[in-house]
């Protein structure tokens, strides 16, 4: 069963029926004291918030068989609420298989072939001239590529979706070998392997299945993070290849301070240029990713609904954007 309606396609005040994947689902309490279900779907174009109010004890019992991950059948009406669309649901069930539905059409994927993209990065790992460095950087390459090869970059933010986390990396890797033929202060063995391992930990943050869909984060991701998850993967795989300390400690602070801001989840702000960089290839790929996603199916000379990534703010489409 093929869909006709596309999250990037929806307007407000569409009455509409259709399937979509559930990125994440939950019954609430809403200041009324009523329950109602929140839930984001989504499809290969992108993802939406829905509700549907005044749940039942009942409904609530049907509703608690939907899992993040599963297919549902819904139908609502578009509204908009503080200048982004949303859906007020009005009928839900879960996919069947009787539904034969086209799963090219749910999954969101990077637009490159995974494969190729870690070939990409090896091949960049193999070429760094610092013999510690480029154990560092293959070993984590090779240690991790069947997951790498479909997981997200993140749960519901920048480049979460199937092979996100290679793309990303990828983009960020292509920006950075450019910085370093501007800046040649720079040292491209430290761009290149701070770029592979900085995210390292996401694997193990975030939980994600083959379909690059995550449902949550695991135990430790919750409590710890993948910057601290990271610097201790360092310290590890840095004493079985006999790293040595001075390189150890630069690249966990390359993990730790790329976030910039304690508010982020970085104690410490960059203290070496390559750290710095790290931090600005990082935020220019996540930002240029959330324009790419606000912006997919907006007319020219017309705005988007609110980017919360950004601020909250509404991002315009010039005539001449190549954001189709």
């Amino acid at each position: 069963m093929q869909k006709e309606f596309f999250v990037n396609t929806l307007n407000v005040d569409d009455d509409f029926t259709d399937f979509f994947l559930v990125k994440d689902i939950s019954v609430k309490i809403g200041s009324n004291h009523k329950k109602y279900l929140d839930l984001t779907l989504s499809d290969r174009t992108g993802d939406i918030n829905g509700k549907k109010w005044d749940v039942s004890d009942e409904e609530e019992m049907n509703l608690s068989r939907i899992k993040a991950g599963d297919y549902v059948k819904v139908h609502a009406q578009v509204n908009e609420w503080n200048n982004t669309r949303q859906l007020r649901v009005l009928r839900i069930r879960k996919g069947q298989k009787e539904d034969k539905l086209d799963l090219s059409e749910f999954i969101k994927a990077a637009p490159e072939d995974p494969e190729e993209m870690y070939e990409f990065l090896v091949k960049k790992a193999e070429s760094i001239g610092d013999e510690g460095l480029r154990k560092m950087a293959l070993k984590f390459l090779t240690d991790e590529k069947s997951r790498l090869l479909y997981y997200p970059a993140a749960m519901k933010n920048h480049h979460a979706e199937y092979a996100g986390l290679l793309w990303h990396m990828k983009r960020m890797l292509m920006l950075g070998e450019r910085a370093c033929e501007v800046y040649d202060i720079l040292d491209r063995d430290w761009i290149v392997c701070g770029v592979i391992l900085h995210d390292m930990e996401k694997l193990n943050e975030i939980q994600s299945n083959e379909l690059g869909i995550s449902p949550g984060y695991t135990f430790e991701g919750q409590l710890l993070g993948h910057i601290t998850q990271g610097i201790k993967t360092v310290e590890l795989m840095a004493r079985e290849i006999g790293l040595d300390a001075e390189k150890t400690v630069m690249l966990e602070h390359m993990i730790e301070s790329h976030h910039y801001e304690p508010d982020f989840g970085s104690p410490k702000k960059p203290m070496f240029a390559e750290a710095e960089m790290l931090h600005y290839l990082d935020m220019v790929d996540s930002k240029l990713f959330d324009y790419e996603e606000a912006l997919a199916g907006v007319a020219p000379g017309c705005f988007s609904d609110r980017v919360r990534t950004l601020d909250g703010r509404m991002l315009y489409k010039p005539t001449f954007s190549k954001i189709k």
